[in-house]
């Protein structure tokens, strides 16, 4: 990209780190400190975020309608003079003015008015009003329209009229008048170059932003309201460019940075290997090739282990695991609960015992002596290997051998845990992380979201997995479900039963755990049934999952606690409560708890109507779909990326105008874009990043 030139007298050098932007209260010039607060709360905090600040939708003031033109229900402006106005007594105040022009009358109404309106619409007043015309009791009316006073033959506004997100005290008038004099006082550099915009067919992004804060008539609303308008197109590239610029340089700054190198020497993985009743799928022969490749590396890695419920992560963390240790090094796996966490404990100590490897386990439920005993033991570094929640990032932990850090359920970390976990290594020396996720990220979502990660996917199910039927039932159907799980419960089975909340809401009206427990109990005499859920302590917990995981207890009553990591090959039956309630990610996880022995498995999905839009999408995906990742498409199509990945607590940028789905072709280009920019222009990088980003953009992925 030769035209991409830095400025005169400057050399390509790595930025300073920007400070991070701070609620602003000093304001600018022509800015309080009073309404910057305000602006602080739609995420303005100078004239160049205003200019970045883009219409949520138009209003067309540049046409005038004669009242007998308008189509009821249709917004429309038009010139009245008013004819009378009074305010009508109580027990409901309204001010109520009459009006028209040449072609009619109209009835305004403001069921909440202030002086200033009453003064306004004083008899004899010439006013433009927009709104939307109804019909009234008294015939044609406007209830609550936009005033403006003018004078005869005053001429109309020569662009649509913007209309922005904004806050309580914030007018649009107010705010319409502050974009405008950012556009005109502060200049915007497009540092993109002319042939590539051209290539593109892509406006200037000073034209762009001129287009967008104050349209032409002649621009058809559809176009620049579903954003498919060139000047859009230009803005979201230049959003999504500023994102691949950020995460690109957060993972050039991870590979500056040291670890230790963990050469995969074949001693303890090799044995692993040799012990295990199954043998590795392709996949996960695959993954784990790249992530001993890693390992063995003197730069930290930052790899995202994702595959769907089933595929065998923890078989592939454990091995990751062990390569640490035949190298003599600390190596800990970090779950958000103690379930999972106590899954994973289980299982490696299993598989590793007989290796003569011992592995610590660490939570906040551990009686003090025990904990303060493994804690010494691991400070020492006799331990090599830890599982844990996040009790393993408080500060008594020391890990002075931590040489590569697992972490399960990775979004459900906030950022600081994630960093806390790493910062348990030795000075000057960044562990290895492998981040592990049952929720399939789609290629979209990787490629802008994850552009800092290596990813490996584990795309097989390993041999014997049953297909697992799912089924979607009404509630009134409940009966015949009891019925079912008695009878497959007979046959030797076991079910569970998932519910959505301990206690009662009357505002949600559920069926809470405790009333099912009951309910199931008496309804299924003959079967022990079981409960669980977050707030049990946790060694009744335990003793509940350890019943129902040695056969004790047929029926299993929880809430999402078994989300992830419960394992039982003889549970074949999950019936979910009021599935309309849950996310489809959710579901789909909670699917996964059964199917994993050799006995054909169902789902049954109760639901309650009358079903949201939402929900029936939801129920629809998971009913017609049981591939992970077409799953996770659905979701990110119904949720949107932020709430798919929790990026509000991940530390990635957030686009604001980008759709990931719709502009999959747009995040392509501005991939290989930032990779000319970074290379050719760093400065170009850093002027893009910083129109953006301010100071977030130097927030690193951990």
């Amino acid at each position: 990209m030769s035209e991409l030139v830095e400025p005169a007298g400057t050399a390509p050098a790595e930025p300073a780190p920007a400070a991070p932007k701070k609620p602003a209260h000093r304001g600018w010039p022509g800015v309080g400190p009073q309404l910057a607060e305000r602006l602080a709360k739609i995420d303005v905090f100078s004239p160049a975020d205003l200019i970045l600040h883009l219409p949520l939708r138009y209003e067309d003031e540049t046409r005038l309608t004669m009242l007998a033109d308008v189509r009821p229900g249709v917004p429309a402006q038009c010139e009245v003079e008013v004819l009378s106005c009074e305010v009508t007594p109580p027990p409901r105040r309204q001010l109520v003015a009459r009006a028209r022009d040449a072609s009619g009358e109209v009835m305004l109404r403001f069921v909440h008015f202030y002086p200033q309106q009453q003064k306004q619409l004083a008899a004899g007043s010439r006013l433009r009003i927009f709104g939307e015309l109804r019909d009234g009791f008294f015939g044609a009316e406007m209830i609550h329209p936009r005033l403006k006073p003018v004078a005869a033959g005053e001429p109309l506004p020569e662009s649509l009229t913007p209309v922005y997100p904004t806050t309580a005290g914030l007018a649009q008038s107010a705010l319409r008048k502050l974009i405008a004099g950012a556009m005109r006082h502060n200049g915007v550099r497009d540092e993109l170059p002319e042939a590539l915009r051209r290539n593109l067919n892509l406006p200037a992004l000073p034209e762009a932003l001129h287009l967008l804060h104050a349209p032409p008539p002649s621009v058809a609303l559809i176009d620049i309201e579903d954003r498919g308008h060139p000047a859009w197109q230009r803005i979201k590239l230049d959003e999504l460019l500023a994102q691949q610029i950020s995460l690109r340089r957060a993972y050039a700054a991870r590979r500056a940075k040291n670890a230790p190198g963990l050469p995969l020497r074949d001693t303890l993985t090799r044995d692993l290997l040799g012990q295990l009743p199954f043998a590795l799928t392709g996949a996960q022969a695959r993954a784990f090739a790249e992530i001993a490749r890693d390992l063995a590396s003197d730069h930290p890695m930052q790899r995202l282990l994702q595959g769907d419920v089933g595929s065998g992560k923890t078989c592939v963390a454990a091995l990751a695991m062990l390569q640490a240790a035949e190298n003599g090094r600390q190596a800990v796996l970090m779950a958000p609960t103690e379930i999972l966490a106590e899954q994973h404990f289980r299982k490696l100590t299993d598989w590793l015992t007989p290796l003569g490897l011992e592995v610590a386990w660490l939570s906040g439920s551990r009686k003090k002596k025990e904990r303060e005993a493994t804690l010494a033991r691991l400070a020492a570094g006799e331990i090599l290997l830890a599982v844990g929640t996040h009790a393993l990032i408080e500060d008594p932990v020391t890990l002075p051998g931590l040489a590569l850090a697992v972490v399960d359920e990775q979004h459900r970390f906030g950022v600081r845990q994630r960093l806390a976990l790493r910062e348990k290594g030795q000075a000057g020396e960044s562990p290895h992380m492998l981040m592990m996720s049952a929720t399939p990220i789609p290629r979209t979502l990787a490629m802008s979201y994850y552009a800092d990660l290596d990813v490996s996917v584990l795309d097989e199910l390993p041999p014997g997995r049953t297909p697992i039927v799912t089924k979607l039932v009404a509630e009134a159907r409940r009966e015949e479900v009891i019925r079912r799980v008695h009878d497959a419960c007979i046959e030797g089975r076991q079910a569970y039963w998932v519910c959505p909340l301990i206690e009662e809401s009357e505002a949600l009206q559920l069926k809470t755990a405790e009333e099912t427990y009951e309910m199931l109990s008496a309804a299924l005499p003959d079967l022990p049934v079981g409960l669980v859920h977050g707030r049990l302590k946790n060694d009744v917990k335990s003793a509940m999952m350890d019943a129902f995981v040695s056969g004790q207890l047929k029926v299993l009553v929880a809430t999402t606690v078994i989300e992830v990591g419960v394992d039982v090959p003889n549970a074949s039956l999950m019936v979910i409560e009021h599935a309309e309630r849950f996310g489809l990610a959710q579901l789909h996880q909670l699917r996964g708890r059964v199917g994993r022995g050799a006995h054909q498995s169902a789902c049954i999905l109760i639901f309650a109507q009358p079903l949201s839009q939402a929900g029936r999408e939801r129920l629809k995906a998971i009913y017609e779909h049981t591939d992970g990742f077409v799953i996770a498409r659905e979701d990110l199509r119904i949720r949107g990326p932020g709430e798919f990945i929790g990026a509000r607590q991940s530390g990635v940028p957030l686009l604001r105008y980008a759709d990931l789905e719709e502009d999959a072709a747009l995040v392509d280009i501005a991939r290989g874009l930032a990779e000319e920019i970074l290379r050719d222009a760093p400065r170009v990088a850093d002027a893009i990043t910083a129109r953006w980003f301010g100071g977030r953009a130097n927030l690193l992925k951990a």
